[in-house]
């Protein structure tokens, strides 16, 4: 009989976190396999650790998301991003028109909606509250997932000083209270077309994760 199998591939500075975790993650992934059908549960078992193949003490930022799209074929294990061959998204497509008004001397283009540049070269750590979700279920999987990332929320703030603290919108400013270093976030109004013209447009929001880095960023992918 199929099974939707996780595969727990990590960079070896999570170890102890996945060690923690092991038995707790073989419960969610029992869980995942009592739904009707677990060709609908997405990103694929294999793309749903991609983001933790970053090291934790090499991470700059943490932009937090909500769960991945619940659409086929667009999930790819890291928040915000879709397959290249996908749409972008209407919250990413307002990510990219706000850094594109932050930054217009950068001249930067947004062919696809792929944003594994973002995740190996930036070092940005893409991160959802649920790492899977159920096809056109958003959220139906946050209940698993959610102690488990919150725990790795307070793995980085334990590993990584340096680390900047990306939260848009309500859901993610509740994860401030797992960071220790709290001169380290930045907050901001979440870049769907719901609220995005209600504070994300204009918000200066990625020339603010700038200036705490002291360093420039390269947002184009």
């Amino acid at each position: 009989m199929e099974r939707y199998e996780l595969r727990m591939v990590y960079h070896e500075s999570w170890k102890e976190l996945f060690d923690k975790w092991e038995s707790k993650i073989n419960k969610i992934e029992e869980s995942l396999n009592d739904f009707e059908d677990i060709n609908k549960i997405y990103p694929p078992p294999h793309e749903v650790f991609r983001v933790f193949e970053l090291d934790v003490y090499e991470i700059q930022i943490l932009f937090m998301g909500m769960d991945p799209y619940h659409n086929s074929g667009e999930a790819m294990g890291l928040a915000f991003s879709v397959n290249q061959d996908c749409k972008i998204p209407p919250s990413l497509r307002n990510i990219y028109k706000e850094i594109r008004n932050e930054f217009p001397d950068r001249n930067y283009e947004y062919p696809h909606g792929d944003l594994r540049r973002w995740f190996y070269e930036e070092k940005i750590f893409l991160l959802n509250s649920a790492l899977t979700v159920y096809e056109n279920r958003a959220g139906s999987h946050m209940g698993l997932w959610e102690k488990f990332t919150d725990d790795v929320i307070r793995y980085i703030s334990e590993k990584n000083s340096e680390c900047i603290y990306l939260l848009l919108g309500n859901h993610a400013k509740k994860k401030k209270n797992y960071i220790q270093q709290t001169d380290r976030i930045i907050e901001g109004v979440h870049p769907s077309p719901l609220s995005a013209s209600r504070g994300f447009f204009g918000s200066g929001i990625f020339q603010q994760v700038e200036d705490k880095l002291g360093h420039f960023i390269h947002w184009g992918i």
